[in-house]
């Protein structure tokens, strides 16, 4: 059986990014694509050429935080296509603050899509991926599920938990002996819109935002995000099809996990020393 053709595949977040890259690479698969984003301008235009290369696509707006929202939309997907083989629950967001100034609004935001968008598209598409005979759940941490950084731990403490959720589920699954593979995805630094947009949604939430701010999303965009999405994309399709229970996305990601795993505390001094020289590296630029 083909691992894309023909099948069903979901994907969140597929307004730009990985999201696209991944819905893109699943249309030159032939598979049939359901594609949601909150952003309908970047889900319109993912959907416009996902077509003009053969495939059959539902595009429709979504809120990932909310849970009814998301059982209503997978059973509609499985009611328009009759199955549902694949979710990607790819969609995230990026917040940058300390803990100490940090609110609990902003944890809960950043928890509604990073870690409630993977558990309400994980939950609620299983049913329909186990009927289907061939399922397959896709799930896209971070590097940052297995390392941690500093002014990040809303997005460290989501991605950890995609990890141990994801992890979990495949035990479920190979306990249980039902037809669905589990994929956990840790992407390191993919170019992609996801500094801005976090420097987009501080301003929108009425946050201070300083010059060291716009000067450290800068650097990441310039030095961090390298990545091309379409080649992360194609890493993680190839890990499907291969059936790969934990795909790395680029060398950082590969280099980080060795690190982690033969310094499991010392690493975190290293994070610091990470930190004190991007801090150099924003201060060179200002």
């Amino acid at each position: 059986m083909s691992t894309f053709h023909g099948k069903v595949a979901a994907v969140t977040g597929a307004g730009s990014g990985i999201g696209r890259a991944l819905s893109l690479g699943l249309a030159r698969r032939g598979a049939r694509l359901a594609l949601s984003d909150v952003d309908e301008v970047g889900l319109a235009e993912t959907a416009r050429v996902a077509r003009t290369l053969g495939a059959e696509v539902e595009a429709a707006r979504l809120d990932l935080g909310d849970a009814e929202a998301v059982k209503a939309y997978a059973s509609a997907i499985a009611a328009r296509f009759g199955v549902v083989h694949q979710i990607y629950n790819n969609a995230g967001i990026a917040f940058s603050r300390s803990v100490l100034d940090s609110s609990y609004a902003d944890y809960e935001r950043v928890f509604a899509v990073n870690l409630w968008g993977v558990i309400h598209g994980t939950k609620e598409f299983l049913p329909h991926l186990i009927a289907s005979g061939d399922g397959h759940v896709v799930n896209i941490s971070s590097l940052n599920g297995f390392m941690a950084q500093g002014q990040m731990s809303h997005y460290c403490t989501a991605k950890f938990a995609v990890r141990g959720f994801t992890e979990s589920l495949r035990i479920e699954m190979l306990a249980a002996g039902l037809p669905v593979r589990v994929t956990v995805v840790h992407p390191g630094g993919v170019k992609t819109n996801i500094a801005s947009a976090a420097l987009a949604r501080a301003r929108a939430a009425g946050l201070a935002v300083s010059g060291e701010d716009e000067a450290r999303e800068r650097v990441y965009n310039e030095k961090l995000l390298k990545l091309s999405p379409d080649l992360a994309a194609e890493t993680i399709l190839a890990g499907v099809a291969r059936d790969q229970a934990r795909v790395l996305v680029g060398n950082d990601a590969r280099a980080v996990d060795l690190l982690v795993r033969a310094f499991p505390v010392a690493y975190q001094r290293a994070a610091v020393a990470l930190g004190r020289r991007l801090t150099a590296a924003v201060r060179g630029r200002r």
